[in-house]
């Protein structure tokens, strides 16, 4: 498998500084008009303090190197999700 994130539409110089500053040591996906995460269908209406927007649903999708979707989790909650996620590939 190989592992990349997905943060957020922006720009591929905003991401490449995100990935600086934090270390991160994946790719991150560039998908500034969100159209892949249309395809996921985790581009959601959301809802924070009253005020509505699209933004990201967090979710993880394994897809195997033949390009096929094994397994996917929605709406991710941060703690215990990189545990789950090992434990499955394993």
């Amino acid at each position: 498998f190989v592992l990349c994130g997905y943060a957020r539409p922006d720009s591929a110089n905003r991401h490449l500084k995100f990935i600086e500053k934090h270390e991160l040591p994946f790719t991150l996906l560039v998908d500034e008009d969100h159209k892949v995460a249309e395809l996921y269908d985790v581009w959601k209406l959301k809802k924070n303090f009253g005020k509505e927007y699209m933004g990201i649903e967090r979710s993880t999708f394994l897809i195997n190197k033949d390009g096929e979707l094994v397994k996917e989790w929605r709406k991710v909650k941060v703690k215990g999700h990189v545990e789950d996620v090992l434990s499955y590939i394993k």
